[in-house]
């Protein structure tokens, strides 16, 4: 899978909101209701990314939960990233 150019990145993101490019990565913070809220929020993500074989780095702290993606076998961010982008958008929205 191709790494894309930082041009490709920012024009993905403005569809994708909340996300943001950071350190060679995607990155979207996320502040819940409760601990709980967030750890549930967690659960679902973890179900979808073990079934897409593409894991987010996932940091809890109380009730904000940071979410990171980047390809590591390719060195940066794929494709793979931004779908996994708008699907944990998607888990979070329902």
């Amino acid at each position: 899978m191709a790494l894309l150019t930082d041009d490709q990145v920012d024009s993905a993101l403005s569809g994708i909101d909340g996300w943001e490019r950071a350190d060679g990565t995607l990155r979207r913070s996320v502040k819940f209701p409760s601990f709980l809220a967030g750890i549930d929020a967690v659960r679902r993500v973890a179900e979808r990314a073990e079934a897409a074989d593409h894991h987010p780095d996932i940091d809890i702290r109380w009730r904000t939960v940071t979410f990171t993606l980047v390809t590591h076998s390719e060195g940066g961010i794929t494709e793979k990233d931004l779908a996994m982008a708008g699907e944990i958008n998607r888990i979070l929205a329902s």
